[in-house]
């Protein structure tokens, strides 16, 4: 069944190997259809790798294989909510370990461009408290990039 909603992610020609690496890394997550162009269009030719659908973490997605015309930005970014720093590590190391590279924050590119912000609930949880102990958190969190949970803890207790 085809979902009322599901994100469209555009690429230039490597839809199928991105949604092939989130499924591999991303538990609830699956590549499940793979369509080919049925003619040539103005990136590719019949017969290529047009659309891809997949889930991450159980959200619906679809890349396209739509050329070189709409790089992706921060402006879209999945948000990853982690428990521990282990799983923290895993997103993190997964991601920049395969041709990502590490941003401010919590934030992070896949080779592909897409941006992903591994975010371990203590952190939201802190900003979401508000005050002195959110504003603790958040001076902690903007001398990281992969965010730490101890230092995050550390900064919440004060």
């Amino acid at each position: 069944m085809i979902p009322k909603n599901t994100i469209c992610l555009w690429f230039d020609s490597e839809a199928e190997a991105a949604a092939r690496f989130y499924a591999s890394i991303f538990p609830d997550s699956t590549v499940s259809s793979v369509s080919r162009a049925p003619g040539d269009y103005p990136s590719g030719k019949a017969g290529d790798v047009l659309v891809v659908g997949f889930t991450i973490f159980g959200i619906p997605c679809i890349g396209l294989n739509g050329g070189p015309a709409f790089p992706q930005s921060e402006a879209f970014s999945f948000q990853i909510a982690t428990d521990t720093q282990d799983e923290t590590d895993r997103y993190w190391n997964a991601i920049v370990g395969n041709g990502g590279q590490e941003s401010a924050c919590g934030w992070c590119k896949d080779r592909w461009g897409l941006s992903w912000q591994i975010t371990p609930r203590t952190l939201t949880e802190a900003l979401a408290k508000g005050g002195d102990e959110a504003a603790r958190a958040f001076a902690a969190m903007m001398t990281m990039h992969k965010i730490d949970h101890a230092a995050i803890d550390a900064a919440r207790r004060g």
